[in-house]
């Protein structure tokens, strides 16, 4: 089974290498790394080039993905667009994969074996709809700083999300023929709704039980902290009225005063 993994860029010098070569550096060879870039105007599509056409070289336990493999393994545009998930939503367009991931410039999987670790984690003769697993905290050096607060529950529904998000979009892997775009009337918390749509049209999720991402501890939804939560009120409200989503909502003030 194939894996698309997704990451959308615009100006992401400081960071688009270390994902690249997290990607380019698994084991699990049925994979494609896509990249949906938004006209950047820095040093981005220098270093996207230099591993699209670089001779990279990447040893596996006495074997070597060559120069080819790991060329073709990457595919990548750069243009204009309206924002990241009108971008993401091109990626999902372009996208080959049995499943989808979304890797933000920055963020990696957690080690070079993860794909394929998660990949062995299910039957194949009934492989699940979602994907999900833990996520791990990292500075802008990639350093591990801590888990994520919100650790994955060990069932995953889509009224899992009344306790907020619960899994990190980069940690939740959905099968392509499942996907639906986007949502682009939210600017900030487009990937909350989507996952929650994502479970509701599920049948069958799939914990791994595996720390899957290290997430880059900033981001379009943390610069714009304030909006976003706006945005996750409203989602959470539409998918679970409004007096459960204020009653949550009181709680996560009380939590975050106790911790």
């Amino acid at each position: 089974m194939k894996l698309s993994v997704i990451t959308v860029t615009w100006n992401a010098e400081k960071t688009v290498e270390r994902t690249l070569k997290s990607v380019q550096e698994q084991t699990y060879p049925h994979l494609e790394h896509l990249i949906v870039d938004g006209a950047s105007v820095d040093g981005t599509l220098r270093i996207i080039q230099e591993y699209s056409e670089g001779d990279l070289n990447i040893q596996k336990e006495g074997s070597i993905l060559n120069r080819t493999t790991v060329q073709k393994r990457l595919r990548w545009i750069s243009e204009p667009d309206q924002g990241l998930y009108n971008a993401m939503n091109k990626a999902i367009g372009m996208a080959s994969g049995d499943y989808l991931c979304f890797l933000n410039a920055g963020d990696t999987f957690y080690a070079p074996d993860t794909v394929e670790r998660m990949m062995q984690s299910f039957d194949r003769n009934k492989p699940p709809d979602i994907l999900y697993g833990e996520t791990a905290i990292v500075d802008d050096k990639g350093s591990f700083l801590h888990m994520r607060r919100l650790k994955a529950p060990g069932r995953l529904t889509w009224k899992s999300f009344k306790q907020g998000m619960l899994v990190c979009h980069q940690a939740f892997i959905v099968k392509r023929e499942l996907t639906e775009p986007y949502d682009l009337s939210y600017r900030f918390s487009s990937d909350f709704d989507w996952c929650i749509r994502m479970m509701k049209k599920a049948i069958s999720i799939h914990n791994t039980r595996l720390t899957l991402v290290n997430y880059l501890n900033e981001g379009m939804t943390t610069a714009n902290h304030k909006a976003s939560l706006k945005e996750r009120y409203r989602i959470m409200a539409k998918y679970y009225g409004h007096i459960s989503t204020l009653f949550h909502h009181v709680w996560f003030v009380i939590r975050a005063v106790l911790k």
